[in-house]
C-alpha cells in the first residue's frame, strides 16, 4: 500500500508538473500575440490637495459657523498671496514619491524601472525622489537590478530617500542602502545583509525506488547541486563557494554607499528594529513615510507616482504560477 501511494504521488507530481510547463506556455504564447494591444498607463497624483482636502473636511465638520466663516476667509487670503508670489517667486521644489513593493522575484522592478524614467525626463537637480519601501527580499538579479535603477538617480545628482515603514530586508537593503538618506519606523525590519539558497533532493527516494536520473553538461560546473542527482562534496563545496561570493559583492555594495557602516558587525545576515539600526547606522532617522511627507508638503509639490500594466488573464495566471514556482526554490 505504502508502494501504491509512493507511485501515486510521484505520478501525480509529474502530472501537475506538465500541467504546469503548458499553462505556462499558452500563458507566453497568448501574451505574445496581445502585446500590441496592452495598455501601459502612469497615473500622477498630487498629495498636497489631498492634505488639503482633509484639512478642510476637518475643519468644515469641527468648526462653529463662526469659525468656518472665519477660516475660510483666511484661505481665500492665502490663496490670493500664493497666487501673487508664483508670478515673482521661483518655481517650487517637487518631490516625486514611488512605492516598491516588493516579492522575492522583485517583479515591481517591471513598473520602477518605468517611473524612474519618467522622472528623470522632469526632474531637476533640486527635486527629489522618494522611495516607500518595502520589502524583504529575494532574487539576487531581481533586486540587483531594483537597485541598478535606483542608482540612475544618483547618478544625474537628484537626491533619493528611502523609507521603511515595515520592512527592508537582503535585496530590500541592498535597494535602500543607494539612497542619499534612509529613514526608517521605530520598529521597521532592517538588515539581513546575508545569501540564503536552498534546493530539497529526492535522490534517495528515486534510489530506493530504482529511478534513474541522468544529467548532461558541458563545462565542469554548469550545475552543481541538483533536485534529483546525488549532490557530491565537490558540488556542494562550489555551490558554497559562489554563495560567498555573492555575499562578498553584497557587503562590498553597502560599504560603497554607506562607508560609516561596520560592515563585519552587520553582514551576519541578521535584522535589527529600526531603533537597533540607527545606533548601527544602517539608517539615518527615525520617522514614518507619513510625517516625512506631511513636514514637506508645507515648501514642496508633492506628486505620486505610479506605472501599471494590464495583463491578459493568462498572463496573470502565468505569473501565479511562476511565484509558486519561485516560491518552492527560494522560499
Amino acid at each position: 500500500m505504502a508502494d501504491f501511494f509512493l507511485n501515486y504521488g510521484l505520478f501525480l507530481a509529474k502530472a501537475v508538473t506538465i500541467v504546469v510547463a503548458i499553462v505556462v506556455l499558452l500563458s507566453f504564447i497568448i501574451s505574445s500575440k496581445k502585446q500590441g494591444g496592452r495598455k501601459d498607463s502612469f497615473e500622477i497624483k498630487k498629495l498636497n490637495k489631498k492634505y488639503e482636502n482633509i484639512v478642510n473636511a476637518m475643519n468644515l465638520n469641527m468648526l462653529s459657523k463662526s469659525g468656518l466663516k472665519k477660516y475660510l476667509k483666511e484661505e481665500k487670503g492665502k490663496l490670493k498671496s500664493l497666487i501673487k508670489d508664483e508670478k515673482h517667486s521661483e518655481p517650487r521644489k517637487r518631490i516625486y514619491v514611488l512605492n516598491f513593493h516588493g516579492d522575492i522575484r522583485a517583479s515591481a522592478v517591471t513598473s520602477l524601472r518605468e517611473e524612474i524614467t519618467a522622472i528623470l525626463m522632469v526632474a531637476h537637480e533640486q527635486d527629489e525622489v522618494f522611495v516607500r519601501l518595502e520589502s524583504g527580499g529575494g532574487v539576487v538579479h531581481g533586486y540587483g537590478l531594483a537597485a541598478s535603477q535606483l542608482m540612475r538617480l544618483r547618478d544625474k545628482n537628484i537626491p533619493l530617500t528611502i523609507s521603511v515603514d515595515k520592512v527592508a530586508a537582503s535585496g530590500g537593503y541592498m535597494m535602500a542602502c543607494v539612497a542619499n538618506r534612509i529613514i526608517a519606523a521605530p520598529f521597521s525590519i532592517i538588515g539581513s545583509i546575508g545569501v540564503i539558497a536552498q534546493v530539497p533532493n529526492f535522490h534517495r527516494v528515486l534510489k530506493k525506488h530504482d529511478v534513474d536520473f541522468e544529467q548532461f553538461t558541458a563545462g565542469e560546473f554548469k550545475r552543481t547541486v541538483t533536485m534529483f542527482g546525488e549532490n557530491t562534496d565537490e558540488a556542494k563545496s562550489k555551490f558554497l563557494e559562489e554563495i560567498e561570493d555573492i555575499h562578498v559583492l553584497f557587503k562590498d555594495f553597502i560599504v560603497q554607499h554607506r562607508p560609516g557602516v561596520d560592515i563585519g558587525s552587520v553582514s551576519t545576515g541578521e535584522s535589527w528594529p529600526g531603533t537597533r539600526a540607527l545606533e548601527k547606522k544602517l539608517v539615518d532617522e527615525l520617522k514614518t513615510s507619513d510625517d516625512y511627507l506631511l513636514e514637506n508638503s508645507q515648501h514642496a509639490d508633492i506628486y505620486e507616482v505610479s506605472y501599471s500594466s494590464k495583463k491578459s488573464f493568462m498572463e496573470k495566471l502565468g505569473f501565479q504560477v511562476q511565484s509558486v514556482i519561485d516560491k518552492w526554490q527560494y522560499g
